[in-house]
């Protein structure tokens, strides 16, 4: 009888050393089929997107089928909303986030706060759309911008006040003991010490909140809808990319399908962007 096998605890290793490579396997079959479809995706996107770009397609508006244009005013609405929703939920997340981990850490306020908070973050974007549809949309009988931003709002916030809390709770508590020891109020040590050690965090969550708003359709269907003409009104339906790409892309016209890929280029750059952004300065805090 071999050695091996006379040995329990050398048969118990073999054996977990071949369970540990059979998982291995899979590990890396499962990654490598994941990275398959990922970069076939963003080959497609490539090849199709650059070929739909022209200088039309950033100056002309939305275009009749079979007819000459671009995506001018969806590139315009989609920037306008998106930038006016984070410029709405960044604060108010950003508040709530410190009372969460600074003023009320274990009251029933905070749980209750952080219980909703898990809801919004998992709850699917199409759910707040109708939301903000049957409160605002169906309300005012009209679809618009503002809607659109109150949505977008609602998809920061949540991402905005998690990030926060959790970036100011890495904050040792000994920077915080050391202000208080020297007779700075409670507002001070947060503005001036743990919001700013927790500074690059805080500007991550809110970098990726707006790499995920960014791509949205589903809530701007129902709430700002679409429009073929350039507008700045918020107070009618206003285009954006993400409801453009949709629409363009179900239709059978070719230049609309161009324009739809051009669309998805574009989106996918911006957020592509946005999370390298993130990552620097996650990488300049470490």
């Amino acid at each position: 009888m071999s050695a091996l096998t006379s040995d329990p605890r050398l048969a118990k290793f073999a054996r977990r050393k071949r369970v540990n490579q059979l998982a291995l396997v899979l590990s890396l079959a499962a990654m490598s089929f994941g990275l398959f479809w990922l970069f076939w995706i963003l080959w497609e996107t490539l090849r199709l997107g650059v070929g739909g770009l022209a200088l039309a397609t950033f100056t002309e508006m939305t275009p009749p089928p079979n007819e000459a244009g671009g995506i001018a005013n969806a590139i315009y609405g989609s920037f306008l909303m998106v930038v006016l929703a984070t410029f709405v939920g960044t604060p108010i997340g950003v508040m709530a986030g410190i009372y969460l981990a600074e003023y009320n850490v274990k009251g029933w306020l905070a749980s209750v706060t952080r219980f909703v908070n898990d809801i919004l973050l998992s709850a699917p974007s199409i759910v707040i759309g109708l939301f903000v549809y049957t409160v605002v949309v169906s309300r005012f009988k009209s679809f618009s911008g503002w809607a659109g931003v109150m949505a977008l709002a609602l998809i920061v916030i949540p991402v905005v006040i998690r990030t926060t809390e959790n970036m100011l709770q890495l904050v040792p508590p000994g920077l915080r003991e050391a202000a208080y020891a020297l007779g700075a109020p409670k507002w001070k040590v947060i503005m001036s010490i743990t919001l700013k050690a927790a500074r690059s965090g805080v500007v991550t969550g809110i970098l990726l909140a707006v790499a995920r708003i960014a791509g949205e359709t589903a809530p701007l269907l129902f709430t700002a809808l679409s429009n073929q003409f350039f507008t700045s009104d918020l107070s009618q339906p206003m285009a954006s990319l993400p409801v453009t790409i949709f629409k363009f892309a179900m239709s059978p016209y070719e230049n609309w399908q161009q324009l739809a890929w051009a669309g998805v280029f574009l989106i996918t750059v911006a957020v592509l962007g946005l999370n390298i952004l993130a990552r620097v300065l996650t990488r300049k805090k470490d």
